[in-house]
């Protein structure tokens, strides 16, 4: 068990005890990977909000309930949770998600990135902007696994729990998801440099 986790544990048993600032402390910690993987789902600011917001309810029922299976593993199931609420929103809704030009969330507002001159910053944005939109493009299963990866940080063991297929499906996955991105950059010619 990692120190993070122990630590996760820790927080989770003194909110359990009452102590309402150990999940604020919680929710601190992880609040940016598990709205980041959301946004990157829906791709859209409000929506990503509010399923946010449903999932730490979730999480807070559950702790509440006394229903949570302390495998000190905290992020991979508040992901899930989360992950299984997007799923459930587009079952409902039944639309794939798309990405607004007004859009005011940036992925890269959350990125921790080494202060550079205004040149080689606008230089990464554009880079950052034309993987996404190369993402984007992907089918669904591939786009999950990148987004999962790259963006929510899971390992491929996790992603694999987390769609519910084998490792060697996510890995798959993953394969063709960089196949498909490469072929698109050739035909496309783009520059990521």
């Amino acid at each position: 068990m990692t120190c993070k986790s122990a630590h996760d544990r820790d927080l989770i048993r003194s909110y359990m005890q009452g102590d309402e600032k150990s999940f604020e402390n919680l929710l601190n910690k992880h609040k940016a990977r598990i709205y980041t993987s959301i946004y990157m789902f829906v791709k859209d600011k409000d929506l990503a909000n509010d399923l946010f917001q449903e999932t730490f309810i979730k999480i807070i029922d559950t702790f509440r309930s006394g229903r949570y299976n302390e495998e000190g593993k905290f992020l991979q199931w508040a992901l899930r949770i989360s992950y299984n609420l997007c799923v459930d929103h587009f079952r409902k809704n039944k639309r794939r998600p798309t990405v607004a030009a007004s859009d005011d969330f940036d992925i890269l507002d959350i990125l921790k990135v080494n202060e550079d001159n205004q040149e080689t910053r606008i230089m990464k944005r554009q880079t950052y902007d034309k993987v996404r939109q190369l993402v984007d493009c992907l089918p669904k299963e591939q786009r999950e696994v990148i987004i999962l990866r790259h963006y929510a940080e899971l390992s491929f063991k996790e992603i694999a729990q987390l769609t519910k297929v084998s490792i060697n499906t996510a890995l798959g996955r993953m394969r063709y998801a960089l196949i498909n991105i490469r072929r698109m950059i050739e035909e496309r010619q783009i520059s990521l440099q």
